[in-house]
């Protein structure tokens, strides 16, 4: 009978100094020498477990995830309900389950049709200068596009000092332990923007409930639990947060990458670009059938999300002992399914540093091992890409 090992027998590694930046290597090579499963320590916690590779983003996505905790991850390792409120991001079974229904319809295909348009007049008009600028933060400016098209799609903000004032708020409260100048204590700073926001959120509550929309935060007003109570100020506002800093800061992060890359690497750029003119008539704006006919650029943007995942290790807190890898890791202990872990591993893809994106495409579909490519995670509510690609 196999021998079960205790949290202190699992393999211990010590961070190397270009961690933060480059984790993946690193994490792709620890599993080829110790397997899926090893631990380290942080500033901030004695024992983090890293959980590596396909199998182990099954076992905490899928097959075991009530045993895991968004709220003890994202809500308290990385504090996120102390800065945005308890919204989707960082609520747990039933709960979690509720409210996500409570938005499933504004996620509907029929709904992506409509925010194709906005998307495209969007892009539009903040790309419009770029040709006589000559030189271009995409960072900056995929930030600006992104921010714009999460609160007009999924809160019905249009483009406009407003919504400049939100995006300049998320910034700052994502930066803030990084660059605050103000001069002011972490705490004093961030009451201040979280003040500013309620003050920005609540008046768009009061409108939705005197003039319903069918946006997102409309729903989440006319919403109703399973007991036929409608949601609080204070949950709308955590709801409405988490929407708009997920929705746009994964985003902004891959589209910068990928126009870096597409930028390093013309000849497929151009491969990208020859395809999107036989597909569209000069001037015309994209349909989602011509986008989903976008096979190259489809390529292209699983390989920055490959290279480059917005999120590179997923936090969740441990609710009930479990084994994995001849490991036992008891309740209480926090961990990470590590996605850039396993999006660098070379026995799924081949030579893992290269920019290739033709690696997903037929015959090769390295991407076709379930549960190997998970920058936007993968469960039975949002199934992994590369099990359903």
């Amino acid at each position: 009978m196999q021998q079960i090992g205790t949290l202190e027998d699992i393999p211990y590694v010590t961070l190397p100094d270009d961690y933060a930046s480059n984790p993946g290597p690193f994490l792709a090579r620890m599993y080829q020498e110790y397997g899926p499963i090893f631990r380290t320590r942080t500033d901030w916690w004695n024992d983090v477990v890293y959980l590596v590779g396909p199998e182990a983003n099954r076992f905490v996505l899928a097959s075991n995830r009530l045993k895991f905790s968004h709220r003890q991850g994202w809500g308290q390792f990385f504090g996120v309900i102390e800065t945005y409120g308890d919204g989707l991001l960082t609520m747990d079974g039933p709960e979690h389950d509720q409210h996500r229904r409570m938005m499933n319809p504004a996620f509907t295909i029929s709904y992506m049709d409509r925010y194709l348009p906005l998307m495209n007049r969007i892009i539009r008009e903040r790309t419009a200068t770029w040709p006589e600028r000559g030189e271009v933060d995409v960072f900056a400016e995929a930030r600006k596009i992104t921010f714009d098209v999460a609160a007009e799609a999924l809160v019905g903000l249009k483009t406009g000092p407003e919504v400049d004032r939100f995006r300049e708020i998320f910034f700052s409260m994502i930066t803030l332990g990084d660059n605050d100048e103000s001069g002011k204590s972490y705490n004093t700073r961030l009451a201040e923007l979280q003040s500013e926001l309620y003050e920005l959120l609540l008046p768009k509550i009061r409108q939705r409930r005197e003039q319903p929309t069918d946006d997102v935060l409309g729903m989440l007003v006319r919403a109703r639990d399973d007991h036929g109570n409608a949601l609080s100020d204070e949950q709308l506002i955590a709801h409405t947060n988490i929407l708009l800093v997920a929705g746009h800061e994964t985003s902004t992060s891959l589209s910068a990458w990928l126009l870096y890359l597409l930028s390093q690497h013309t000849d497929y750029a151009q491969r990208v670009l020859d395809e999107q003119d036989a597909l569209l008539a000069r001037e015309a704006e994209p349909t989602l059938e011509a986008v989903k006919r976008m096979k190259l650029l489809e390529h292209a943007l699983s390989e920055a999300e490959r290279l480059y995942p917005p999120v590179s290790n997923g936090p969740r807190g441990v609710l009930e002992d479990f084994e994995f890898g001849g490991h036992h890791v008891p309740a209480g202990t926090h961990v990470f399914y590590s996605i850039a872990g396993a999006h660098n591993l070379p026995t799924i893809f081949a030579d893992p540093g290269r920019f290739d994106p033709d690696r997903f495409a037929p015959p090769r579909e390295e991407h076709k091992t379930p549960y190997a490519l998970v920058g936007f995670g993968g469960g039975p509510l949002a199934s992994a890409r590369s099990s359903s690609a």
